[in-house]
């Protein structure tokens, strides 16, 4: 039975913007959360977050709309985190913000919210709205805000952060500021028809915040408070439980958060709209009443309430098909509550499946699959109910050219079914590239090919089951991703995205190569199998002022993951010079070259395996550098990267660890601590008095940015330095010379402006705000309009040796290969 049933879901799609996601296994509802989500059916109200960043959101009040009041709640993220730190690995940037974006979707997945994006890229630390702005395209900014409040359709809005300079970060202030207009341009029918029909949001508030959680207005009148950390007895946790789970889900930025089993008030200043005295949602009827001639409706779902047994769920079904035919009748007359009304189907759909105990699943044989080849995939039916249920499922995919199949079961009660099928794959497959990663960014906006997917947070699945179950005469649709399963030994089930692949990648071993001067240095090059038999050519694009040998490569892989490793000699130029190099191929019985792509995947604990596929290329930087004593000491810090770019400059680096105290340090010519070493290495609270007897024996000790908080250790330097919150955003940010004579500016590269330009996102961070008089500073730095910042790199001269704090983002700068920033960290490293 082929090409037949895909009717049964276009309208649901279309409707309910259903999202596939294969990021999580399947889950079956337990009869506390059942009960829940009967009772959620009662409700029909919407509330819409608004901040700028992941971990920005508020999870309580998350939480307490969507498991206490049962609205539907969504938070709305400018961006997906791409310009901050990384506690847990070396990935910055967009690598960074999927990272983020999938903490998000975890976090929501435990509170109960659903997730938005705009378009907008985290640039970094911003100072205020209008440098904001000055990045940022408003307008186009406004119009995603706008897009997404016509969709969503909230009746509430509630930002993080107030209008002004007191949010702490330019794109807070901005995301209130983006929120008080799109509040009005959402009602407006002139303002850009295209983004969705206009809708009214009753009022803007603004979720006030302090340490104590205490209102912070001095006008009491434009404020109220809501006990928002109350106990939930269906899901066995308080709202605030469940906020420190959710919150718990952003491990990159280190939040992971205790459990607070006590309640809590939070307050909201009213900005737009209708004024509430006492609640969120005055003045906005959540009830059925909101709907004309819905009576019925609201019976039915009381007779739920009612009837519902934990130890037979199965018995409301019957009553659960009759409130969904009852709502699908209702909508057709009620056109401009469709947005409310869908939404009670989906989430009826899901209740039916719990009841019945309904497992389908569809696992393909392997985790990837490469365009141009076929998948073994697996569906497994159970269902729990007394009742004969009849499944229909297909397999499907967004692409006219990919031959599916149906199959219609019949499930008996505790009965496993499944079957086996191969699917062939397009070559023009679309790879599960996330959506907004297909091209390169431009002006700090990512570019989005297709509508549909702006209003998703991630991919939907690009092969799912369509599955239709009739039972007693009536029938409910769902769909389900096809994803891959496994197990380990030591943690049992394990789910994982399934990957559409290019039939062969290319990945270099180095993202960025550093000449220090003009001799020739070699490159790992990995040619990878995504399917059997491939036999092809590998050619290299470089300019024609550099060389590189091989310059072309006959392959053959015979299985699918096999690898075959290249290595090729690159010579660069006599002079100073920046290229990239290219990689494309041609497979056999292809007449033309195309651009490789290479893989990479993101793979920790807590999030789902992301796998990317970046073009296939490498930077590389001919500087002119000058290293005199190569034996250098590294301590890593959080997400660092510099040790592999010493190296590649001629440094011997070895990474030290809590064994310090058994290794002899007089050997190293310098010390290097890496970012917020002192704030998650413990060891160092008793090996740093050995570090700095290093450095009075005639060591050099260089400790990049810390944080004050958390520290391990009560002093950062050999001498006291008080750190602050102060950095320089503007990465063109004039750079003056307070002690131009200085070694650290003139051996064994001097350095002039010239080495302050293309500097990327920053100049730094955490720079100290005052220090002892032994201290001498080198360069300061300051944002426009702003006091200058002198505390950004400061030596002091400690017995033999010497020791050295910076705060400029010299973490960024040298994987970024800013020539500038690695000939001045050298100098860093010289006596």
């Amino acid at each position: 039975m082929k090409h037949i049933y895909l009717f049964l879901f276009i309208h649901i799609i279309l409707l309910s913007k259903i999202i596939l996601s294969a990021q999580t296994s399947p889950k079956m509802l337990h009869t506390g959360e059942i009960l829940n989500k009967i009772k959620k059916l009662q409700v029909l109200g919407t509330a819409l977050y608004l901040a700028a960043h992941p971990d920005d959101e508020n999870t309580a009040v998350i939480a307490y709309l969507a498991n206490e009041r049962k609205v539907r709640t969504g938070y709305l993220s400018l961006t997906r985190g791409d310009g901050g730190q990384n506690l847990i690995g070396a990935e910055q940037s967009e690598l960074l913000g999927l990272i983020r974006t999938q903490e998000l979707l975890q976090a929501r997945r435990i509170d109960g919210g659903e997730q938005f994006f705009t378009r907008a890229n985290d640039f970094g630390f911003s100072k205020n709205a209008q440098e904001t702005f000055s990045i940022w395209n408003k307008k186009e900014l406004l119009k995603d805000v706008v897009r997404i409040i016509r969709y969503f359709k909230p009746d509430v809005i509630i930002t993080r952060f107030p209008p002004n300079r007191e949010a702490g970060h330019g794109h807070h202030e901005a995301s209130m500021l983006l929120a008080l207009e799109a509040f009005d341009l959402a009602n407006d029918e002139n303002y850009e028809p295209e983004l969705g029909k206009k809708h009214q949001t009753t009022r803007l508030v603004w979720n006030e915040y302090s340490r104590g959680f205490k209102n912070t207005t001095n006008d009491s009148t434009q404020s109220f408070s809501t006990e928002i950390g109350n106990y939930n007895y269906l899901l066995g946790k308080s709202n605030l439980v469940i906020a420190a789970e959710s919150r718990s889900m952003h491990k990159s930025q280190g939040f992971g958060s205790s459990k607070n089993y006590g309640n809590r008030i939070d307050w909201f200043q009213h900005f737009k709209g209708k004024k509430a005295e006492k609640d969120l949602f005055d003045n906005v009827e959540l009830s059925w009443k909101r709907i004309p001639n819905s009576e019925k409706i609201q019976t039915l779902i009381e007779e739920i309430i009612s009837a519902y047994q934990p130890e037979k769920p199965f018995e409301i079904v019957n009553l659960l098909l009759q409130l969904k035919s009852e709502i699908i009748k209702i909508s057709e007359k009620n056109k401009q509550y469709s947005y409310l009304l869908n939404q009670k189907i989906k989430q009826i759909d899901v209740l039916l499946k719990s009841c019945l105990g309904l497992w389908v699943d569809a696992n393909a044989k392997n985790y990837s699959v490469s365009q141009g080849d076929s998948l073994e995939i697996n569906v497994e039916i159970s269902q729990n109910s007394p009742f004969p249920v009849e499944v229909e499922y297909h397999i499907s995919a967004n692409h006219k050219d990919f031959d599916g199949w149906s199959e219609v079961v019949n499930v008996s009660k505790g009965k496993l079914y499944a079957k086996k099928n191969k699917y062939f794959i397009p070559k023009n497959f679309q790879t599960t590239q996330p959506y907004w990663l297909r091209e390169k960014k431009e002006n700090e906006f990512f570019k989005i090919e297709n509508d549909n997917d702006f209003l998703i947070p991630e991919n939907q699945s690009f092969i799912f089951a369509n599955v239709n179950t009739k039972i007693k005469g009536n029938s409910f649709q769902f769909q389900i991703p096809v994803t891959y399963k496994y197990v380990k030994p030591e943690e049992g089930e394990i789910y994982r995205p399934l990957e559409i692949t290019p039939a062969v990648m290319v990945n270099f071993s180095e993202k960025i190569l550093l000449f220090a001067n003009d001799k020739s240095e070699n490159l790992k090059i990995t040619i990878k199998a995504g399917k059997n038999n491939l036999k092809g050519k590998l050619k290299l694009e470089i300019p024609n002022d550099w060389k590189i040998s091989p310059k072309e490569y006959t392959f053959e892989l015979p299985k699918k993951d096999d690898e075959t490793d290249i290595l090729v000699q690159i010579t660069p130029p006599k002079n100073i010079s920046t290229a990239y190099l290219k990689a494309w191929i041609q497979l056999e019985n292809e007449s033309n070259f195309i651009e490789a792509k290479g893989i990479y995947r993101i793979e920790y604990a807590h999030i789902p395996t992301q796998t990317l596929f970046p073009m296939a290329e490498t930077k590389l930087n001919r500087l002119e550098i000058k290293i005199t004593s190569p034996k250098i000491g590294y301590i890593a810090g959080a997400g660092d990267e510099i040790p592999r770019y010493l190296i590649q400059l001629g440094y011997q680096v070895t990474m030290l660890d809590k064994n310090l105290l058994q290794k002899d340090l007089s050997m190293y010519q310098a010390i290097i601590i890496g970012v917020r070493a002192y704030n998650t290495e413990e060891h160092l609270k008793v090996e740093q008095k050995d570090l700095h007897e290093y450095v009075k024996n005639g060591g050099v000790l260089v400790v990049q940015y810390q944080t004050a908080q958390e520290l391990k250790v009560p002093q950062l330097g050999v001498f006291p330095i008080t750190q602050s919150r102060e950095r320089v955003t503007e990465e063109r940010a004039e750079v003056r010379f307070l002690s131009p004579k200085h070694q650290i500016l003139n051996k064994p590269n001097q350095i002039t402006q010239e080495d302050f330009k293309n500097w990327v996102q920053e100049r730094g961070l955490y720079f100290a705000s005052s220090w002892d008089k032994n201290y001498t500073s080198i360069l300061s730095s300051n944002d426009t309009n702003e006091k200058p910042q002198d505390g950004g790199l400061l030596v002091a001269n400690f017995g033999k040796g010497k020791f050295i704090y910076t705060g400029y983002s010299f973490f960024r700068q040298i994987p970024a290969g800013v020539s500038g920033a690695i000939r001045l960290f050298i100098n860093l490293l010289e006596k």
